[in-house]
This record gives C-alpha cells, structure tokens and sequence, in this order.
C-alpha cells in the first residue's frame, strides 16, 4: 500500500509504549494465563483491526493490550517468580519446538501459584477456540457501502479500433483474428 502526504502517519510519541523485554520461552510459558488475563482488551483489539482494517485507527487499542500483557507478567514477576522460572526454563530446555509434554510438574506448580496468587484458573483445553461474545464500547463502524469510492479506472482501448502500424505487419505478426 503506497502513502501520500495526504496519508495520517502516527508520530513515533504515539507509537512509544513500554516492551515486554522477554524470550520465546516465558511468553510461551504464561500464554495461557495472559491470554485469559488479557482477553477483553485482545479481543477489543482483534475487533477493531477486523471493522476498521486500518492498523492506525487501533494504536490505543493496541496498547491496551500491551500494558495489560505488563501488568500481567508484573503480578506473576511479584507472586510467582520463582515458579515461572522453573516452569520457562523446563520449556526452553525441553527441544527445539519448546514442547509442554516434559514439563507438567512445573507447570502444575505454576498453575497453583497463579490460581492462589492471582485469583486465575488455567483456561480448559479448547478456551480460546470456543465462540465467546464480547461486547465493545466503541462505537460501530460505518457500514463499508456508505463509504464512497474513488471513480473505477477506464477501460483500456479496443485493439480493433486501433489501426495496425505497417511495421508489425513487416516483422510477420499477424493482424487480425482468424488465421
């Protein structure tokens, strides 16, 4: 998609928000309790992008995300440091795929902290892929037929109406449409 100076490009001010300084392996390790955690503002998010398929018009939607994915692993840094710690080094020692299947000790200590800590139960096999109804705050999208399009472009010329320089004929390109 090419821009213009017409185009709105958001300031690097408004694209500034605090990192999740972290590796594959931690953010694998507490996916699951993050996305339970986080599944309002994700799917507000997710939402926005589907209605507006414009990434600028969900910046704070967006960033809601990321400070609730920072508070998130903030609480588990505070309560339960010490199992996650077990638990995401068992996953990035376990193989080059971070398998889950040698570390459900850990995990299950991990699971405990977070459900006495933290007030969370792991979500059940299949959570996230179940239809769940959420209810945004935004308001609806104009309907995508309300919005005017530029003009079509034309139609390119018809080869019959164009006459047939004299040097195709010379060079043995067949004029016309049957043989």
């Amino acid at each position: 998609m090419a821009f213009t100076n017409a185009d709105w490009l958001p300031s690097y001010e408004e694209l500034k928000v605090p990192e999740i300084n972290m590796s594959a392996a931690p953010l694998r390790a507490g996916a699951h309790h993050f996305g339970k955690y986080c599944d309002g503002q994700s799917k507000e998010f997710m939402l926005c992008n589907q209605e507006l398929r414009d990434p600028r018009k969900c910046l704070n939607e967006g960033k809601e995300v990321t400070r609730c994915a920072v508070e998130f692993f903030n609480k588990v840094r505070d309560n339960c440091a010490e199992e996650f710690t077990t638990y995401w080094n068992c996953i990035d020692h376990s193989g080059i795929d971070m398998n889950f299947k040698g570390c459900r000790r850990s995990q299950a200590s991990f699971d405990k902290c977070v459900l006495e800590k933290l007030g969370q139960e792991r979500p059940e096999l299949g959570y996230f892929s179940k239809v769940r109804v959420h209810k945004s705050v935004r308001a609806k999208p104009e309907p995508y037929s309300n919005i005017t399009l530029p003009e079509a472009s034309p139609s390119p010329p018809d080869p019959k109406d164009h006459p047939v320089p004299d040097t195709a004929r010379r060079l043995g390109y067949r004029v016309g449409g049957n043989p």
